[in-house]
């Protein structure tokens, strides 16, 4: 089996301008240059998706998406298609973001449905998934997992996470300082991959589970260290080029 190639992916959320876009994807550049052994992705707003796309040539830095729907073309104000991320090189798109479930009211179902959309045109779903602070101190967290991804499985077959990622992000962790111990996470993505190997072992062998929640320069290279963190999904610490890549560069290392 060939080892899993770790995945560190920014999640800008609502931050950036045509300028910052250009400003930070330098300092990646300048940063990341020679950096081997990790992909590198990036979801800045999709407002910036053409200052991005521009930027990011002749590195190896990827492009991705916070949010797509699941209609490719037609009378849906305000929505973005699968055809029109590729149309700027996007690769990654960010599904079921706790921001999107919470604020949106997207459901499991839904989420399902954009999967769906993403594998249909060739994108690298990235589908985050995890527990409240409730649900966590409940002893719910494989609970809330499982029915999250098989959402997916139901509609999809297991199939579907081939050339997929899942993001484990602990509600309680983001944005809050607050990161699972890399044990803790570590307990959460054997159980993961656990649960999609009790369907295919083949299936769970190459799909990358990254860390999301809290994670940043000082705390990125313990989680890396374990064996099915597979890197992670950063929100603050990716608006910073050194930051970030000092993150990219502990994935890479962990992993070698």
């Amino acid at each position: 089996m060939a080892a899993r190639k770790p995945l560190v992916m920014g999640n800008w959320k609502l931050n950036g301008s045509k300028a910052f876009t250009k400003e930070l994807i330098a300092g990646l550049k300048a940063e990341l240059s020679g950096v081997e052994g990790c992909d590198v992705a990036i979801a800045p707003p999709v407002m910036y998706l053409a200052e991005a796309e521009t930027a990011i040539k002749g590195s190896q830095i990827a492009l991705g998406s916070q949010n797509v729907d699941v209609n490719v073309q037609g009378a849906f104000t305000g929505d973005i298609s699968t055809a029109m991320l590729k149309d700027f090189g996007a690769k990654y798109i960010i599904i079921g973001h706790s921001e999107r479930r919470t604020y949106h009211k997207e459901s499991d179902e839904f989420i399902a449905k954009k999967f769906a959309a993403l594998k249909e045109a060739g994108l690298v779903p990235v589908l985050c998934i995890g527990e409240s602070e409730a649900e966590n101190e409940a002893g719910k967290t494989e609970e809330v997992c499982t029915r999250q991804i098989d959402a997916v499985i139901n509609a999809l077959g297991v199939e579907a996470f081939n050339g997929a990622v899942i993001a484990y992000e602990p509600i309680w962790a983001i944005g809050t300082g607050k990161s699972a111990t890399p044990a803790q996470a570590q307990a959460v993505h054997a159980f993961i991959r656990g649960h999609i190997a009790a369907k295919s072992q083949a299936v769970a062998d190459q799909v990358i589970i990254q860390y999301g929640g809290s994670v940043n320069d000082a705390n990125a290279a313990e989680l890396f260290t374990q064996p099915d963190i597979d890197g992670a999904l950063v929100g603050g610490a990716s608006l910073k080029a050194p930051a970030f890549a000092v993150i990219v560069k502990a994935a890479a290392k962990a992993k070698a």
